[in-house]
């Protein structure tokens, strides 16, 4: 019955709303760049910044909520941890994506700003396309094996479902 408590808290914070996200990343994500940023004088402005008559924007997808949710889905469904292990896995995941995002960006402001913009858009589409997703996951893999977790997120729990279910042959 613990489980089955322990899975229904971990569905139900699946529904914290994606724009939480934002809410919370948006301005550590742009205290975060503009203190990296610091000898370039920028003045923050909005959501984002001005630099030598240069205007940066940082819009969701430079925040990357949806990288943290991610990584919020794949921490809660996966089984047979701990709440304070979970805390410490969010914890250490946000801090490794956040770290990881507030270089990005600044390194494409650096690059806007030393190299131009047709390098900024190449690399900027390189990041976009094909690194973001690939830190997630090895951040995932990361935290998998530091903390040691065992499950695999969704299969796990459908396994341990169908097992205390009415499906599975009893001997």
């Amino acid at each position: 019955m613990k489980y089955v408590y322990n899975l229904i808290l971990r569905i139900l914070l699946c529904f914290v709303p994606l724009g939480l996200f934002y809410v919370i990343f948006t301005p550590l994500t742009l205290y975060g760049v503009y203190l990296l940023l610091y000898g370039y004088n920028p003045i923050i402005l909005g959501n984002g910044f001005i630099i030598k008559n240069q205007i940066f924007n940082l819009i969701e997808a430079c925040i990357a909520g949806s990288a943290y949710y991610f990584l919020w889905f794949l921490m809660l469904f996966s089984k047979d941890i701990k709440i304070i292990k979970r805390i410490k896995i969010v914890l250490l995941g946000f801090a490794l994506i956040y770290i990881m995002n507030i270089f990005r960006i600044a390194l494409l402001v650096f690059i806007s700003m030393n190299y131009g913009s047709n390098l900024f858009e190449a690399v900027h589409m390189i990041f976009w396309k094909f690194l973001v997703g690939v830190y997630v996951a090895l951040v995932w893999i990361f935290l998998v094996y530091i903390f040691k977790i065992k499950s695999m997120p969704i299969y796990s729990d459908l396994k341990e479902l169908y097992n205390k279910s009415l499906f599975k042959k009893r001997k």
